[in-house]
């Protein structure tokens, strides 16, 4: 059998193309299914050698077709987990809604579902009703921004971008997209900026407007998104790293054990129930409000910097519902 479900599927489709006498080719297969022609020329190969298929060209017609009429492809077999595997990767694709990344793989699954067995649909399973994926709020970008940073970024093209940070007036940079991200309803851009001559991050959301342009630039050795972001908390980075320690009390504690919420974390459970969390971390500001989030149940014991900081935050926010008393 074929090496994985989504070449099945190719090959399903590729099935009925040439039993409905649509006489496809490479060409037409390759750009329906937006793969490289060669992909399709093994599928046909994998048809004739390894599925015995009487699989042969018509030059009148510039396509395939069927020597014997009867001849039917090996039916999918497909476990019912794999099934459900493939309904849940269906339900979690609204999170991409609104994408070229949405569409692309949306028109992806909806040929697997086309060309599944008559028995077996994704639509009409059992599970639909048990099962709701809740996306978190997505921030609105301009179409053509995110299709052409995508596109930028497969090509290592240079990009020239208006970009308009929280507060400030829109400056316009050129930049060297080296890799994108989506956190948290949002997608960023991480690459060269050659207004700043360093590396930064980019929310797509703020890019104003974007311009391709026909400079070719190469990716550092040395560039590495994993190694880069291995201490980040949330999408902001800086150099180096901190400790960072905080008590969490008994009502908050058991929230914390649930869940990983750093590669470098650290739990020590106190004898009252509460806990303090440690890690290290190469950015504060999106620890710092992670941490206003959970009110007086935390309290930061280190870094000095970092308890300053809270300080003067809950202070500014104090006097600002004291005006309302």
């Amino acid at each position: 059998m074929p090496k994985n479900k989504l070449q099945h599927a190719r090959l399903l489709f590729i099935d009925r193309q040439i039993r409905d006498k649509r006489f496809p080719n490479c060409a037409s297969l390759a750009a329906e299914w937006e793969v490289n022609p060669r992909t399709i020329r093994r599928d046909l190969d994998y048809l004739r050698f390894e599925l015995d298929a009487p699989l042969a060209y018509s030059a009148n017609k510039r396509g395939f077709y069927y020597t014997e009429e009867q001849y039917q492809l090996p039916a999918l077999q497909m476990r019912e987990r794999d099934l459900f595997a493939l309904f849940l990767a269906d339900k979690l694709l609204v999170q991409y809604e609104g994408t070229p990344v949405y569409d692309s793989l949306r028109s992806v699954f909806t040929k697997i579902e086309q060309n599944l067995p008559d028995k077996i649909s994704l639509s009409s399973s059992s599970d639909q009703s048990l099962f709701t994926v809740i996306p978190p709020s997505s921030t609105v970008i301009v179409p053509e921004v995110l299709e052409l940073i995508f596109s930028a970024l497969r090509s290592a093209t240079q990009v020239e971008i208006v970009y308009q940070s929280p507060g400030a007036l829109p400056e316009r940079r050129a930049l060297d997209p080296y890799h994108c991200v989506r956190y948290e309803g949002d997608w960023y851009v991480l690459g060269f900026c050659h207004l700043r001559g360093a590396l930064r991050t980019f929310s797509l959301a703020r890019i104003r407007s974007a311009q391709a342009t026909e400079i070719q630039f190469t990716r550092p050795d040395t560039f590495d998104f994993q190694t880069l972001f291995s201490s980040h908390f949330g999408i902001h980075w800086g150099e180096g790293a901190t400790e960072v320690r905080i008590h969490f009390n008994v009502n908050a504690a058991p929230y914390i054990r649930e869940r990983t919420w750093h590669p470098s974390q650290r739990i020590d459970e106190q004898q009252d129930a509460s806990l303090i969390l440690t890690m290290r971390v190469n950015h504060l500001l999106e620890l710092k409000r992670w941490i206003l989030s959970w009110g007086s149940e935390a309290k930061v014991l280190a870094p000095n910097e970092l308890i300053s900081e809270l300080k003067t935050d809950i202070l500014a926010l104090y006097q600002t519902y004291e005006l309302h008393w």
